[in-house]
């Protein structure tokens, strides 16, 4: 047998290709059908109904767009300032908060029962809650100099999102199996660098998804930092609708939001399917 009939495909190959073949067309078909049909319903029912033309002055003005954007895109840098100092400050927090939850013995008993009643009072309590009784109450005290008003917006989002992020530390710690830790000491290493060292790796490996999902949300909820009078994205919206008396600010600010998430997003969803695929790796689901 010659190298050129070694290398020829064998007929149930050439099945198999064009069978491969046969069904990209078909699918490739199906999507085009359904985005046709799905365009059509939104013609039929949006833009085709009465008060359409309406809406679109109201929500989707071009001219109202652009007299918004200076004001608003000034205010979305003010919420990314928050966004990056709240995300140092949660990952910190709930880092040590997920290690006071996992310490054994009777004696952590006052630190594991402090950390349980935090992750639960942050978890079970509304952000804007928190807002009002940090970016108000904290400030009323007088204890504190003066600070702005983004100060205690960021405080509230890391006391809020470091008690979820706590429980998803928490997870990845307890997930990671016992016999880690056992040979980890059995080499001599102490608690905190079996933690430190063998232990957080792991964990931080495992909920690295959940932990992108929680980053996401914070990302929309950073907005709420404006029910303190903060000018940012949201506020800054809020000034131009009442000036031009146009829903459009709040469209735009809305779109910044979905542009400012959606990096992280498609990282979220990479970063998932590398993972699910080296799990999955060698095996047919």
């Amino acid at each position: 047998m010659s190298s050129g009939e070694a290398r020829r495909p064998s007929s149930i190959e050439l099945e198999r290709r064009a069978f491969r073949k046969k069904q990209s067309a078909k699918s490739v078909a199906i999507s085009f059908g359904s985005t046709l049909v799905f365009a059509v319903l939104v013609w039929i029912f949006v833009v085709n109904t009465p008060g359409w033309a309406l809406v679109q002055r109201s929500f989707f003005n071009l001219e109202v767009l652009v007299g918004a954007w200076p004001r608003v895109i000034e205010g979305l840098w003010l919420n990314v300032r928050v966004l990056f100092f709240a995300a140092l400050g949660v990952l910190i927090l709930a880092l040590l908060i997920a290690t006071l939850r996992t310490l054994r013995g009777p004696v952590f008993f006052p630190l594991r029962a402090l950390a349980a009643g935090y992750t639960d009072l942050f978890r079970g309590m509304p952000l804007i809650i928190v807002l009002y009784l940090v970016g108000f109450g904290v400030p009323g005290l007088g204890a504190l100099p003066r600070m702005p008003l983004e100060f205690w917006g960021t405080i509230a989002l890391i006391l809020t999102y470091s008690a979820y992020v706590a429980e998803v530390f928490r997870a990845g710690i307890e997930s990671v199996h016992p016999s880690q830790r056992l040979a980890a000491r059995s080499l001599g290493l102490g608690y905190g660098k079996t933690l430190r060292l063998v232990v957080l790796p792991q964990a931080i490996r495992k909920v690295t998804p959940a932990l992108m999902n929680d980053f996401i949300a914070m990302q929309k909820d950073v907005g709420l930092i404006s029910v303190l009078g903060a000018v940012d994205a949201v506020r800054a919206a809020q000034i131009e609708t009442a000036q031009a008396f146009n829903f459009t600010p709040y469209v735009l600010a809305g779109l910044l939001f979905v542009l400012l998430a959606l990096p992280m997003i498609r990282l979220t969803d990479w970063y998932s399917e590398r993972l699910r695929s080296r799990e999955q790796a060698g095996s047919l689901v």
